[in-house]
């Protein structure tokens, strides 16, 4: 019922599952546990320690207390010290001190943004990133908590009391003359398909900053579990200490810009591992197409510091800077020239490319200690299948000397454990698992029988979204031969574990106690945001005898939009020699996209987009439906054809609007709007994307889907997980029937 943005709550998150295909393609997937049958649910038991250990909040009836003490800060923790004076309630997050300045990162303050979701920042943040559109800083809609950390570090100064992507709710603020208190009266998200509540939850805590610069976090009623905590100045001085050069061999046979002369790790500022390569012969700048596929890697190995790279197959830490096509990670859709990322546990900063060195930063990997002897070597690898390694570096010990950790626990910290340039603690649920070592999981000990994957589970992951993003090989199902003229293109299907059947899955488990896992929302929930239940109800057809939506209606919305990403939206259409994208990755607001076989109301727009329009004639139209997929909706007649269950002849020329501006409502409480109308047809479509093939007359008409049911180490799942899981494999069978005009048919089964 939620509907939180202008597109779909899910909406960029094909984008996001197409960067980690893309990002990951070379990576094939193993298995992380055991498989085993429940009537016709599969249920996978992780292996021990697959996701890692959860670090929960633990901080609830205690101060924080970050004290100056020269460049860094004394830290301690106590009995909780709240004032119950709140102050006034802030209109928005701009706040003006007029007692004093507040000393931080090296200047003094007299005004700072407090985010909604829990922080403050001062300034304005570089090129415009992470300060939040809400106050205070933001991440990465996708960003693991227990990561996230890290990337706000020398982004903007920055101070996290319980920083929370998606909390809403009230701030406070009061200025004393020597102090200002800032006080958070916050909710988790409550009521959407992407919740994990239907009803608001209570969550205070404040912060006192002081005219000396002391800083003071306070939490009373805390019930979330998952939050960035701690203080982020500014930390740039820039002092470099070189800690080893580790000389390569030359070889001339290998290109200037992949053979590697030295190895250089040095310590900045105390607080960053550095890591350069220096090769022979000039590093390719970003921008030049031959950066695609090359990759850098430098690995640390803490169990064996003088081991061979051999004996090292399992590195504590790997850093890598990848090289990337124009598009970047994005996909289809994605824009910028060629460029460089670095990924890796604690990397934090870009990668700088400076004549014949490129470089990372990172903070010291959790693996290892201050003062830890570890082995590093390195190696560089071109693109193929798999890649070929044409340099390395063999093992050399290192001694991590002169830097520490900023991640530090703040329920144990003592104020001689520092002074701290920053501090902060990450408080996280399990890592998602890897989406392809799901899949390699189920299909090695199943067979290779499966057109889609839905995953389900009793715990929860790191992820402030309870639902999932999808991905997928785009297999061919059991001919196994690629489809075309859909927009995207088969890839991979062998990392996925799959010899071409496996198609598409969600990227990670659904959670049982989450919203869209239960049969109806409770008795007089209504959704505060747009919609509200009772509006979608009264519109329902005969579907529903009882005039409410049909059950599990949030999981069918969740994986009927995801699967449904398989085939759509990544179309264009060139009308009038001009090509016009539809999408992508969702049909666009403005597009008719009206369902061919509606699933539960007489008018639906498409689960991937697009509206229903009303055509008023005189240069206005009425919105009867939106681009917003819950309720479960179905698949329109340009979805119909790119899934081959019907032929380009039976889709009706549609239109997409642009231009849109809101100029009202109709008596219904529809939205209306001016808008420019451009016809468009499937040939439009075909001319740009070619025909869709294998054609409707060829193409799959049976899928079958596994339901999976994710268990941690040695427990098996609860009553509520199976039960509601096979609910929601029963409707999904019904919708799938019902909204693909029984033209298609549906199992869920293992066997």
């Amino acid at each position: 019922m939620l509907k939180s943005g202008v597109l779909m709550v899910l909406g960029v998150v094909l984008a996001h599952g197409l960067a980690q295909a893309q990002g990951r393609q070379q990576e094939p997937g193993h298995s992380i546990g055991k498989i085993s049958t429940l009537g016709d649910l599969i249920v996978m038991e992780l292996a021990e320690g697959a996701l890692g250990k959860p670090s929960l909040f633990n901080l609830e009836g205690r101060t924080v207390r970050f004290k100056p003490d020269g460049a860094g800060y004394r830290v301690e923790t106590a009995a909780v010290q709240w004032d119950a004076e709140f102050g006034a309630e802030m209109g928005g997050p701009q706040a003006t001190l007029k007692n004093f300045t507040f000393p931080f990162s090296g200047k003094n303050w007299d005004s700072f943004s407090v985010g909604v979701t829990g922080s403050i920042s001062f300034g304005a943040a570089p090129g415009g990133g992470r300060g939040g559109r809400g106050g205070g800083v933001s991440v990465d809609r996708f960003a693991l908590l227990q990561e996230a950390g890290r990337t706000l570090i020398n982004t903007i100064p920055a101070i996290c009391v319980f920083f929370k992507p998606r909390m809403t709710g009230t701030r406070y603020l009061k200025e004393l003359d020597d102090r200002v208190v800032v006080t958070w009266s916050l909710t988790e998200p409550v009521g959407g398909v992407q919740d994990m509540t239907w009803a608001p939850t209570v969550n205070r805590f404040q912060t006192v900053l002081r005219k000396d610069g002391t800083i003071e976090m306070s939490y009373d009623k805390v019930a979330a579990r998952d939050a960035i905590v701690g203080i982020y100045p500014q930390v740039t001085g820039g002092a470099e200490q070189t800690l080893a050069t580790i000389s390569g061999e030359e070889h001339t046979a290998v290109a200037a810009n992949l053979d590697i002369r030295n190895l250089k790790v040095s310590v900045v500022d105390g607080l960053f591992l550095k890591v350069t390569f220096e090769t022979r012969g000039p590093v390719l700048a970003e921008g030049d197409p031959g950066v695609a596929g090359i990759t850098y890697r430098v690995l640390f190995d803490g169990h064996k510091p003088l081991a061979t790279a051999a004996e090292s197959a399992h590195p504590d830490a790997v850093w890598t800077i990848r090289g990337f096509g124009p598009g970047g990670r994005g996909g289809r859709g994605g824009g910028g020239g060629s460029r460089y990322v670095a990924s890796g546990p604690a990397v934090t900063q870009g990668v700088k490319v400076d004549g014949n060195t490129i470089s990372m930063l990172g903070t010291l990997p959790p693996a290892f200690k201050a003062g830890q002897q570890v082995a590093v070597y390195a190696d560089v690898m071109t693109p193929g299948n798999p890649p070929s390694t044409v340099d390395e570096i063999p093992p050399h010990a290192v001694t991590l000397a002169g830097i520490r950790s900023p991640q530090v626990d703040l329920s144990t910290v003592k104020p001689q454990d520092g002074p701290f340039p920053l501090a902060y603690e990450s408080f996280y649920y399990p890592a998602p698992p890897s989406a392809r070592d799901l899949t390699c999981t189920v299909i090695k000990a199943l067979g290779d029988k499966f057109d889609f994957l839905a995953y389900y589970s009793d715990f929860r992951i790191d992820n402030p979204e309870a639902g999932t993003s999808s991905n997928g090989p785009l297999g061919g199902g059991p001919a196994g031969g690629a489809v075309t003229g859909i927009g995207a293109t088969q890839r991979g299907v062998e990392s996925f574990c799959s010899q071409g059947r496996f198609q598409w899955q969600f990227i990670q488990p659904v959670y049982v106690g989450a919203n869209q896992m239960q049969e109806r929302p409770p008795e007089g929930t209504t959704d505060t945001n747009r919609h509200n239940i009772a509006a979608y109800e009264h519109q329902l057809g005969e579907r529903s005898p009882d005039g409410k939506m049909l059950p599990y209606n949030y999981a069918i919305s969740q994986i009927g939009h995801e699967m449904g990403h398989r085939w759509s939206a990544f179309v264009s259409a060139k009308v009038n020699g001009e090509i016009i994208p539809l999408g992508p990755t969702h049909w666009a607001t403005g597009l008719q996209a009206q369902v061919a076989f509606p699933y539960q109301r007489p008018f639906e727009a498409s689960a991937m987009g697009g509206g229903v329009w009303q055509d008023n004639f005189d240069g206005t139209y009425t919105q009867l439906d939106d681009d917003y997929y819950v309720p479960a909706t179905g698949w329109s007649y340009l979805d119909l054809y790119l899934m081959g269950l019907i032929g380009p002849s039976e889709v009706p020329d549609f239109f997409i609007l642009r231009n849109l501006a809101p100029v009202g409502r109709d008596a219904n409480g529809h939205p209306i709007f001016k808008a420019d109308r451009t016809k468009v047809t499937i040939q439009d479509v075909i001319a740009v994307e070619g025909p869709r093939l294998p054609d409707v007359d060829h193409s799959q008409k049976k899928f079958n889907t596994g339901m999976v049911l994710v268990v941690e180490h040695g427990a098996k799942p609860s009553k509520d997980l199976i039960e509601r899981t096979n609910a929601i494999r029963e409707r999904w069978i019904d919708y799938w029937e019902t909204t693909t005009g029984h033209r298609a048919s549906m199992t869920a089964t293992p066997r």
